[in-house]
């Protein structure tokens, strides 16, 4: 009652391949690829500075502003 043999591995291996299809399990395979090189260059590129305040103004798209309350007029 120990893991399993390296047959039961190949018959599961077999059952995935037929419901899937070798091309949707090729795509996956691609796509986890290319989601851990992204992850990985994230990573190397430098951790993100402990002051937020220290990101603004470095992408040209982000916008500062400071919210305040509005006053009504009673």
């Amino acid at each position: 009652m120990g893991g399993l043999s390296i047959w039961h591995w190949l018959i599961v291996l077999l059952v995935v391949v037929l419901v899937f299809g070798t091309k949707k399990l090729k795509n996956v395979g691609s796509d986890l690829g290319s989601a851990v090189k992204g992850f990985k260059d994230g990573m190397r590129d430098g951790a993100a500075p402990a002051d937020p305040q220290a990101r603004v103004g470095q992408d040209p798209n982000t916008v500062d502003v400071q919210a305040t309350e509005k006053k009504t007029h009673s």
